[in-house]
């Protein structure tokens, strides 16, 4: 059996909102000779129709798939779910499956699902976070994004965005929703589910560690320019979500960051659905980027090189109900990093969402 590098399982949430198509991505995922060593929790079996594909009845909730996958249903907590999946891997009673999928409900914010191995003195012993794939349907995708603040949230913490029903949607549609998806997450590969050549190896983390290069687009940095979220039709947007960055000019220390960010999302956590970045640190030659989604913060990672010679640290927040320029005037306080006001950034800083 093949070990994860760092010893660790990820799990990957699939989510996304409801009707948005999670339920047909998973019916390809568990078909796919990719993911034979994967364990799959899901709400209900019924809900994808398995039975077709069930090759073996471990107990009351898990099956085992001709794909090789694991298929348990949810009952109750989630941590007891994974604690059962993982004790009956340990005890030889399932397969060596090397990542956990979950499906979550498509009313859910994804964050307590992503909390629940962090909180869990044992679940982070034995698993860590792996992707967050989300399922937008390119028919209603737009309506449920100036609607819903979950449909936001699912949207601005993947790590994967996937576009399904896009054969039934007008092509302006589909455009007007790459672009809003592009201003509420820049830099999460935006695949299509209808796509011939899609990889869907490529969802899940089949990585043992975060590589550098996720951390950036080819150009270097995504979403250099702060942005203001709108509707459709071009008013502020009324679920809240905003987008800030901010950029510092000279070195910055890491223990006065780690403490300023400990700080603002032990307060706000909940409201900043995400933050991305890539540091120059007092000390430091190579740029460290960083990844945090709500009070989950993942390891810093040190890149090799600079992706250019611009070494100006740049920090992205999508923040739900925050007002931005109070995220700037903290930084600056804890850094004592000015950061260079732009006419765009003072503009796009007088959110409209308070």
């Amino acid at each position: 059996m093949m070990i994860e590098p760092d010893g660790f399982l990820p799990v990957n949430l699939l989510t996304g909102f409801l009707g948005s198509g999670k339920t047909t991505l998973l019916k390809r995922i568990l078909a796919d000779a990719a993911f034979a060593d994967t364990a799959v929790l899901i709400n209900e079996f019924g809900e994808i129709g398995l039975d077709h594909d069930l090759v073996e009845r471990v107990d009351g909730d898990m099956v085992l798939l001709r794909s090789g996958c694991v298929c348990c249903t949810v009952r109750g907590e989630l941590a007891t779910a994974l604690k059962d999946l993982y004790s009956k891997r340990e005890r030889g009673l399932l397969p060596p499956f090397r990542r956990v999928i979950i499906e979550s409900t498509g009313l859910a914010d994804p964050f307590p699902v992503l909390s629940t191995i962090k909180a869990d003195p044992v679940l982070r012993h034995h698993f860590r976070a792996g992707n967050v794939i989300t399922t937008v349907d390119a028919v209603n995708g737009l309506r449920q994004l100036d609607t819903y603040i979950e449909s936001n949230r699912q949207a601005a913490i993947a790590d994967r965005l996937v576009m399904t029903k896009t054969d039934l949607a007008a092509d302006c549609d589909r455009q007007a929703l790459e672009e809003r998806l592009r201003i509420l997450n820049p830099d999460a590969p935006l695949l299509m589910a209808a796509d011939p050549d899609l990889d869907l190896s490529s969802l899940a983390d089949m990585r043992g560690s975060v590589s550098p290069d996720s951390c950036l687009s080819q150009s270097g940095f995504y979403c250099e320019e702060p942005l203001q979220l709108v509707s459709a039709e071009g008013v502020p947007h009324q679920a809240a979500i905003s987008s800030v960055s901010l950029r510092v000019d000279r070195p910055v220390d890491w223990t006065a960051f780690g403490l300023w960010l400990t700080m603002l999302l032990n307060r706000h956590g909940e409201r900043v659905l995400r933050v991305k970045g890539i540091l120059n640190l007092k000390g430091e030659e190579r740029p460290v980027a960083v990844h945090g989604v709500q009070h989950l913060v993942h390891a810093p990672v040190h890149m090799d090189t600079w992706p250019s010679g611009d070494r100006t640290s740049r920090l992205v927040f999508i923040l739900d109900g925050i007002d931005g320029a109070v995220v700037k005037r903290s930084f600056e306080a804890f850094t004592l990093a000015r950061v260079p006001q732009t006419p765009s950034a003072a503009s796009s800083l007088a959110m409209a969402a308070q």
